[in-house]
């Protein structure tokens, strides 16, 4: 049988050592980041789209993140069935991934990404408006 005074006294020392415990660094929210593109206008024919991994908080670019682009498509000029083919190409410095495609008409072209960043849970979704000129 404990004591009650021992007890108090073990629970107010778990307590005080639960409390000295260092937090843990607050995580970021996957809201926390977005894509920017490099360059909001790309030639019609065979272009190369940059866009940039941003966290938000910083404003620094987000290296290592496993990115893919889901679709390229003319949505934003009412022609959503007109859609190409997007190949990533390897990329040429931190933070910038960059993407093959072939824009076949003048317009606005609709580039929705999608990103799994290293250490957080979730997956960053975003679309981007490329103007494609002659």
């Amino acid at each position: 049988m404990i004591k009650l005074p021992f007890a108090r006294a073990a629970a107010a020392a778990l307590l005080g050592a639960a409390l000295s415990v260092p937090a843990l660094p607050a995580r970021a929210d996957i809201k926390d980041y977005r894509f920017e593109l490099v360059q909001p206008e790309a030639k019609v024919g065979e272009a190369v789209l940059a866009v940039r991994l941003v966290d938000r908080r910083t404003g620094k670019p987000v290296p290592d993140a496993v990115v893919f682009a889901k679709r390229l498509d003319m949505a934003p000029d009412a022609m959503e069935e007109m859609a190409t083919k997007v190949e990533q190409l390897p990329s040429t410095e931190p933070g910038i991934y960059r993407f093959k495609a072939r824009l076949s008409m003048q317009g606005r072209w609709r580039l929705s990404l999608a990103a799994k960043v290293q250490g957080e849970s979730g997956t960053v979704d975003d679309q981007l408006i490329v103007q494609a000129a002659k």
